[in-house]
């Protein structure tokens, strides 16, 4: 990474040229800070991306109260552009920088942590080793390490066990996540389970949602959720067979990327059917089959919306997107065979009947119809999600549990 250093320059442009980057705030992925530090010891934390970001927000609210200054950090624009509202009051974002050595130096110069808290599987090997070379101790929160990538750290099990070494305590979803961890060299574990469970429902904008009430009234409506490219065809498909016997529905497709709307609206075109994106300022309407709703930070709007839900990620070879938020909105959820990343929510949710696996098109259209003719099962499987992740809380006290004895020991060195 020393040696790639100067190369990128070059990446960076390239993302910045794809709207991957704030021209404003670039020069922080270099390690350059954007703001000046707070007095005192500093807690930093660090998120990859939207879904990291928001798991970890209810611990920075209840470290709050200890008066630290708070540091989170993600790596893309749109977790930045949706947490800033939403920080603790007095906490402080930044971009991470690319985990190149010299960057990371000029980072840690200026922010000078006494305790670093990475979300995840925010493994970056740099990050890590400049980090604690400075006595600073690093804890894994809501660590999750999937067979997958097992495999593969296991392939370097030397390397994965020098950097895991390095770590003060890792904190794990689950038993089985802890026990890979664990063979990996980590040398302190706990399961603590996962924060994402603990994360309140996404908020809902009144107005957009009496909107969306009023113009597709009376229709019925399926979301497809955090759908990702390879997704949105089956989608469409699936749309396509069920308007024969149901003219009046309605397929709302909500891309995890949200700057593909015009793609996906050209899938749908292509198939004969007509749709309008809500980034151009378009509502439903009576000619409407498909609303793409590429926009971000509105999918708890779309949840309370529409109570049959897709979750994307699943049908292609992603790992899944999060079921949590559509459960805890009394949705009934339909997924793909392919969710590694949240496989023991699934399990879970399935176990219960509060979601239902689908494999292609055909399948996602019998479901569908299934779902749309009988109301009574709807709110069954809503109800069983809904109970399912309720039962499954308490990983932030068990969070904050763990890492207390770090915040007591800065608390006294004041």
């Amino acid at each position: 990474m020393t040696f790639a250093a100067p190369l990128t320059l070059a990446w960076l442009a390239a993302r910045l040229r794809r709207g991957k980057e704030d021209p404003a705030r670039v020069s922080e992925r270099r390690g350059i800070a954007g703001r000046p530090r707070p007095e005192g010891p500093l807690i930093w934390t660090h998120a990859a991306s939207v879904g990291e970001v928001f798991a970890i927000l209810p611990l920075l609210e209840r470290i709050r109260p200890l008066e630290f200054p708070l540091l989170l950090t993600c790596g893309t624009v749109t977790a930045a552009r949706l947490i800033e509202p939403r920080l603790p009051a007095g906490a402080l974002h930044q971009f991470v920088p690319l985990d190149v050595p010299a960057f990371l130096a000029r980072f840690l110069d200026h922010w000078r942590p006494s305790l670093a808290i990475l979300a995840e599987t925010e493994l970056w090997p740099n990050l890590i080793v400049e980090t604690t070379r400075r006595g600073t101790p690093v804890v894994l929160v809501n660590a999750r390490l999937s067979q997958r990538s097992f495999d593969r750290w296991r392939v370097l099990q030397g390397t994965a066990r020098a950097l895991l070494r390095r770590i003060d305590l890792c904190l794990a979803q689950g038993p089985d996540d802890a026990g890979r961890l664990t063979e990996l060299g980590a040398p302190r574990v706990a399961v603590t389970g996962n924060l994402k469970f603990d994360v309140p429902p996404p908020p809902a904008d009144p107005a957009a949602l009496a909107d969306l009430e009023r113009t597709t009234h009376g229709r019925p409506i399926v979301l497809a959720a955090s759908t990702h490219r390879g997704e949105e065809a089956v989608v469409i498909d699936a749309h396509r067979q069920l308007k024969k016997k149901m003219p009046g529905l309605i397929t709302i497709i909500a891309p995890r990327h949200p700057e593909r709307g015009g793609e996906i609206v050209d899938i749908a075109e292509a198939a004969g059917l007509a749709p309008v994106m809500r980034s151009r300022g378009h509502l439903p309407d009576r000619g409407t089959d498909i609303y793409v709703a590429d926009t971000m930070g509105e999918l708890g709007t779309l949840y309370r919306l529409a109570r049959i839900v897709f979750v994307g990620g699943s049908l292609v070879r992603h790992g899944g997107q999060n079921p949590i938020e559509p459960a805890k909105l009394d949705c009934a959820i339909l997924y793909g065979p392919h969710v590694a990343n949240f496989a023991a929510v699934y399990e879970q949710l399935s176990r219960a009947r509060g979601a239902a696996l689908v494999s292609d098109a055909d399948s996602l259209a019998r479901s569908i119809a299934l779902l749309l003719d009988d109301p009574g099962l709807v709110r069954k499987m809503a109800a069983a999600a809904k109970s399912t992740v309720g039962q499954l809380g308490g990983a932030l006290d068990r969070t904050y549990g763990a890492i207390e004895p770090y915040l007591i020991g800065l608390k006294l060195e004041r």
